[in-house]
């Protein structure tokens, strides 16, 4: 078995760290690259996203809260500056979806998803700089997405929008009519927890609370304890299918929120539905310890892939567990979940975890930086088991 311990955590979490500072920075164009493939070369031309922009600016700045080290704050200014002057709407506000290469405006959508990445980031880097215009481009941020996607009526955040925030039918991760989803939910609740961590403003805790309400009673099946993907306006589900690295990852970071507030009763109904679904999620186990992907329960067809982000959130969502019921089953999942990442999902020869690896245990060679890959979910793995462990 891998060590399981806080210094193989943050051993794990530094070697992510160096490889975004030795094949990130974009020298050319500045900023980040907006892909690197397996062999860790440059795609040069490729266009930049929010999201990844956002994730790398939480993930240095974390890095220089915990670690105290200053290159780590000069990577995060490098990526605040990226999103600063790129990818913020100087005309109607919010954030684009998407640059070029160059940092010219490419794909002009408002995705709520990208505008909470952009929030989290920049509340991240708040937290560790003071520096006054981050919070108040965050803060930005969390006013048009109130005023344009939050729907009083009926509840939650609508999907996506035109460039001046006008309703489009091109919302990326789904179409209409299911223009609400589980993964915007999931992660602009976790983009307003963060930013309430550095700004406890009232209004803004108010619709934390109520979007952490939202999602345990419209989002997570009752029945199953499993969350439901895609909504229409009146939250009427569009299927049942079972996406077991969201259920693990809720699992924690609602915990998280309702821990954050402050707010003893939404602790106690959270630790209640965070062991539920934990519990839940178990079932999509393999016998090698890692989750498969999803599950649709019409087909009864399993997708078997074990990709890098889903291991690493059942990694904390397991050991979580454990911490809120002692219960050493948890606790083994967690330690499985560790050693399959070491044997299975770090590159050892060419650094960063793989994308996606085979039931079978072959790595698929794909992107080690894109759109969607990036130093996110298992850096904050790291760091989260770190932390919980005993931080040495």
């Amino acid at each position: 078995m891998a060590a399981f311990t806080p210094e193989a955590f943050k051993k794990e979490f530094i070697a992510i760290l160096d490889y975004w500072e030795k094949y990130g920075l974009d020298s050319e164009k500045g900023g980040f690259y907006g892909r690197v493939n397996y062999e860790n070369q440059p795609v040069k031309d490729a266009a930049k996203s929010v999201v990844l922009t956002g994730r790398i600016l939480w993930t240095f700045s974390l890095a220089h809260r915990l670690l105290k080290e200053a290159k780590y704050l000069t990577l995060a200014d490098r990526a605040y500056q990226q999103l600063a002057r790129h990818f913020f709407d100087p005309e109607h506000g919010g954030v684009y979806w998407s640059v070029n290469a160059d940092g010219s405006p490419l794909e002009t959508k408002k995705q709520i998803y990208g505008n909470a990445f952009a929030m989290y980031g920049l509340a991240e880097y708040y937290r560790v700089t003071h520096f006054k215009p981050a919070l108040e481009k965050a803060q930005s941020l969390f006013e048009i997405i109130e005023k344009h996607a939050f729907d009083p009526v009926n509840g939650g955040y609508r999907e996506a929008f035109a460039r001046d925030w006008s309703a489009t039918d091109d919302y990326i991760l789904s179409k209409s009519p299911w223009n609400k989803s589980m993964n915007t939910h999931l992660h602009l609740v976790e983009a307003y927890t963060n930013l309430y961590s550095v700004w406890p403003d009232a209004r803004l805790k108010k619709q934390t609370a109520g979007m952490l309400d939202t999602i345990i009673t419209r989002i997570v099946n009752p029945k199953t304890e499993t969350m439901q993907l895609f909504f229409d306006e009146q939250w009427k589900a569009k299927d049942n299918i079972v996406s077991y690295g969201h259920d693990i990852e809720a699992s924690w970071l609602l915990f998280e929120t309702a821990e954050i507030l402050h707010d003893e009763k939404l602790i106690g109904r959270m630790k209640q539905k965070s062991i539920a679904m934990a519990a839940t999620a178990a079932k999509g186990l393999g016998a090698d310890g890692a989750l498969n992907y999803e599950y649709d329960p019409e087909t009864k067809h399993t997708q078997t892939d074990r990709s890098w982000w889903v291991v690493a959130e059942q990694l904390v969502g397991f050991y979580n567990a454990y911490q809120l019921t002692k219960d050493a089953q948890f606790k083994t999942k967690a330690e499985k979940s560790w050693d399959y990442i070491v044997n299975e999902f770090i590159d050892h020869e060419r650094g960063e975890w793989f994308g996606t690896v085979k039931e079978d245990g072959t790595p698929v060679k794909g992107d080690k930086i894109n759109f969607w890959k990036c130093p996110y979910h298992n850096a904050r793995a790291c760091a989260e088991m770190w932390r919980r462990t005993g931080k040495a």
